[in-house]
């Protein structure tokens, strides 16, 4: 994505010195725009631990670069196949939920078995790297031509009048590498001159919608709106809301769809009122091996401090501030799951379906098998 006239991605590997991988620091922005060097497998895991990389699809190339990095710190006296699987499991078990980050581990670390030559270990683990960035950025170049009709067909109806989009969390290309999920076909519908309005979830308790999605609807001049979480259902209820993009950390083969937390309420809202719901999502992050989302699907909980205390620009500074007393503890669970009867279809780089496990598994008749 072009920033100020200069081309970005969210992760890449430093052309110059291969020992580094190079992210945006997401916890720095909208404020600072300022990149973050990894040199490690623990690098790896903390920049996703602590979110300076989130996203599933980044944290899937994140995972990818940290096995990459795993094999640089292989020695004369290492165990290949148990240094390999340690740094594998170590990278899975940084966040549970979304499903790219052990799909892409995983990736890896079958191309590096049988491997034992430490320069071919490194080159292979770089290549595959590389592919799965390549299939993520594509995949998110073809889900925006997928969704690009649903926006079109809305403005016709319209008479040309903007189309309403309510998104929540960050699904962009800051969490994708590029294009983006939900903002892919946002992108591609404003470049075509099609009128839209975004209106943005702020999407507590980090905020990356008033943070991430803002600045990036922001740096492409995509009109938008910065709505408290609890607006949508309000907006939809008068009107103001024609279709609503969500995306997604784990869908199970049955269409339930795991999401930053409040993705659910939305979803609740969407079906009340009549207005499309959305879950847009690459591939790799259908999880084939779960039906049922709510039983099956392991949720995050995080630091209650995230709860307690929000972070604001002052004076030059991002600053934390505490907003409830010092005694009041905090449920902080990064997602919830939305049953597959409240969406009206997933988005992916194959085509649109319905939530439901034959039309799943009709699109995705090869990943089934």
């Amino acid at each position: 994505m072009i920033i100020d006239g200069k081309k970005y991605e969210s992760i890449w590997a430093d052309e110059n010195d291969r020992s580094r991988v190079l992210v945006i620091d997401q916890r720095r922005l909208p404020f600072f725009f300022e990149t973050r060097e990894l040199c490690s497998v623990e690098d790896i895991y903390n920049a996703i631990r602590d979110m300076t990389v989130r996203g599933a699809p980044l944290i899937g190339a994140a995972g990818a670069f940290g096995m990459y990095l795993a094999t640089l710190e292989i020695t004369g006296r290492t165990n290949v196949a148990s240094h390999l699987n340690n740094a594998a499991s170590y990278l899975i078990s940084c966040r549970p939920t979304a499903v790219n980050l052990s799909w892409a581990v995983g990736r890896v670390l079958d191309r590096l078995k049988g491997i034992d030559d430490p320069e071919l270990l490194a080159e292979t683990a770089m290549n595959a790297a590389f592919e799965i960035c390549e299939t993520e950025r594509e995949n998110c170049r073809k889900i925006g031509e997928n969704g690009l009709p649903l926006i079109r067909e809305i403005s016709e109806r319209k008479g040309g009048k903007p189309v309403n989009i309510l998104t929540h969390c960050n699904a962009g290309w800051l969490a994708c590498i590029d294009y983006g999920t939900v903002t892919a076909p946002i992108y591609l519908a404003w470049e075509k001159g099609i009128p839209l309005h975004v209106w943005v979830d702020e999407t507590r308790p980090r905020n990356q919608g008033a943070r991430l999605t803002a600045w990036e609807l922001g740096k492409q001049g995509v009109p938008y709106t910065l709505i408290t979480d609890n607006a949508g259902g309000h907006l939809m209820q008068n009107g103001m809301v024609d279709l609503v993009f969500t995306g997604c950390d784990r869908a199970t083969r049955k269409g339930d769809v795991a999401n930053k937390i409040g993705t659910y309420l939305k979803a609740v809202a969407a079906f009340d009122n009549s207005v499309p719901f959305w879950s847009l999502m690459p591939s790799t992050s259908i999880d084939f091996t779960l039906s049922d989302g709510l039983g099956e699907i392991v949720v995050e909980e995080r630091d209650q401090e995230e709860v307690t205390m929000v972070e604001g620009y002052h004076d030059g500074e991002i600053i934390p501030v505490k907003i409830c007393p010092d005694d009041a503890r905090a449920g902080n669970w990064g997602f919830d799951i939305t049953p597959a009867r409240l969406i009206t279809g997933l988005i992916t780089e194959k085509g649109i379906c319905r939530a439901e496990e034959e039309s799943i598994r009709n699109l995705f008749s090869e990943s089934t098998k």
